[in-house]
């Protein structure tokens, strides 16, 4: 039957209710990304925190995140995605009270790695709850997703201003005690609107679909193995960056850590490829566009995250602006995101993922160069067309990255390509962070300024890596490209049929 004959699902209450209340999930856990780098100065102020000790409070939340974030969705298959999704919201809500509590850095680190844990819980399996309230209906999900995605876009470019507000007003512990009634309203909502496993999705289809006329595939189980080499990969060589600097290359632990982190990549890598049912599917790389887009996510994360930790500091500690000047000036580089996300789905629309891709990189790195200029006297204007030019060339970029990841792959692995892509950007924003505030870890403003500039040389390299990335993408608009085990092949290939 042909799809485009089926009438366009309504858009019910029952799911504007769902889509609200899975967005506040999405809210808090990109809140928490953005507001927290507004509050830098003032915890290290307060806590007696080192740069390095900064570094770990961000990219704590980011590696728990990122390495969990699979295991939570097969969690969410297996226990239930609303009741995954409503023990996200606990833990990240008693998590942010022990940020808001915290006494010292290492238990703010710790508390911080937590919320990461309850983020990763909710993000897959709000999305499964959205996929599920909406009959698995393409057209409908999509509007759903688009509105969860805006909700998530907004939140990302209020948090320097709110945690600004907040700060200026109650201190660096509001903003992580901000979650407390946002969490209450989430997870009274999940419980008061969103269905059980058993009921039916809020918009049943008129029609029967074909996931109905298929046999259930029983969930997946947790690769344990897996899940803790990826653990300790991440972990090791983040937290070897970061102790880089302060402790030096020969350190026992730096230099530990890194070849700790060699020795479990190369097991995780040996893992993934022989177990029945990997964390982390290598197969997908098999194909050109879904690696590229992958590896140009990495990119584009790694970049913005390490700078916006960079900048963070340069404002407050060069420049002497309080935590709510800092915010606004940083309203440009996070609301240029709202404008160019929109524009990115009619140019996917009309040319494909390949070209905003590219665009997206090109744009972003002449503004990562126009940032490269900037002094420790640069007047404010100066740094307005860079912070402008930065989101609007990512926010051309990112939603054509994520199209062409799910136009790569077959419809039932979509779900597990997104969660790859999730999870690879999460983890290149952690390392950025690490990098980064590696380079900036001196002390006075005139080291801070070096490595800033250091910093902007690096990403616009990157990102012109990542235009060269975006010349791989498959180039049709909605076309997925062939997996490579089913071209002819000139020779034979040995182990091509593992899954």
């Amino acid at each position: 039957m042909c799809l485009m004959n089926t009438p366009t699902a309504p858009f019910t209450r029952a799911i504007a209710l769902i889509v609200g209340t899975v967005s506040v999930g999405f809210v808090v856990t990109q809140l928490d990304v953005t507001i927290v780098n507004i509050a830098l100065a003032n915890i290290s102020t307060d806590l007696h925190a080192s740069v390095a000790g900064l570094q770990w409070i961000v990219d704590a939340y980011a590696l728990a995140f990122a390495v969990l974030m699979l295991s939570a969705g097969v969690l969410g298959d297996r226990l239930g995605a609303r009741r995954m999704y409503a023990a996200g919201i606990v833990i990240f809500a008693l998590a942010s009270l022990a940020c808001g509590l915290a006494f010292d850095d290492v238990m703010l680190v710790a508390a911080r790695a937590v919320q990461g844990i309850g983020a990763a819980a909710m993000l897959p399996n709000s999305l499964a709850l959205l996929n599920q309230a909406c009959g698995h209906d393409p057209k409908l999900r999509a509007r759903a997703v688009g509105l969860w995605t805006a909700a998530g876009a907004i939140s990302i470019a209020a948090g320097p201003v709110v945690g600004g507000l907040l700060i200026a007003g109650f201190g660096w512990r509001s903003i992580f005690l901000v979650n407390l009634p946002l969490c209450a309203a989430g997870l009274f909502a999940t419980f008061a609107w969103v269905p059980g496993p058993n009921a039916k999705p809020a918009q049943a289809s008129a029609q029967p679909s074909a996931q109905a006329s298929q046999p259930a595939v029983p969930p997946r189980s947790i690769d344990l193995p897996g899940q803790s080499l990826a653990v300790v990969t991440l972990t090791a060589f983040t937290g070897a960056v970061i102790e880089w600097r302060p402790l030096g290359l020969s350190h026992p632990l730096v230099a530990g850590g890194f070849v700790l982190a060699l020795i479990a990549a190369i097991a995780f890598v040996t893992i993934e490829s022989r177990v029945a049912a990997p964390m982390l599917p290598l197969s997908l790389f098999r194909k050109r566009t879904f690696s590229a887009a992958v590896l140009f996510g990495i990119c584009v994360n790694l970049t913005y995250y390490g700078m916006v930790f960079v900048l963070s500091l340069y404002l407050q500690r060069v420049r002497g602006y309080t935590p709510l000047q800092a915010g606004l000036a940083f309203l440009p580089l996070t609301g240029g995101f709202l404008v160019s996300n929109v524009l990115s789905g009619w140019v996917v629309g009309h040319y494909g993922a390949r070209v905003p891709m590219i665009c997206g990189a090109l744009i972003a790195a002449l503004g990562y160069g126009l940032l490269h200029l900037v002094g420790a006297t640069t007047p404010l204007i100066g740094l307005l067309l860079p912070f402008l030019l930065i989101p609007s060339g990512m926010g051309l970029a990112v939603p054509a990255m994520t199209t062409a990841v799910l136009a790569s792959v077959e419809k039932q692995r979509a779900g597990t390509a997104s969660a790859v892509l999730n999870t690879a950007r999460q983890a290149g924003g952690a390392v950025g962070v690490a990098a980064f505030g590696a380079l900036v870890s001196g002390a006075g403003a005139a080291h801070i300024v070096f490595g800033m500039q250091a910093a902007t040389a690096i990403s616009a390299g990157l990102l012109l890596t990542a235009l060269a990335l975006a010349c791989l993408v498959h180039p049709q608009p909605h076309a997925q490209e062939p997996d490579d085990r089913k071209k002819p092949p000139l020779r034979p290939v040995h182990g091509a049929g593992r899954g």
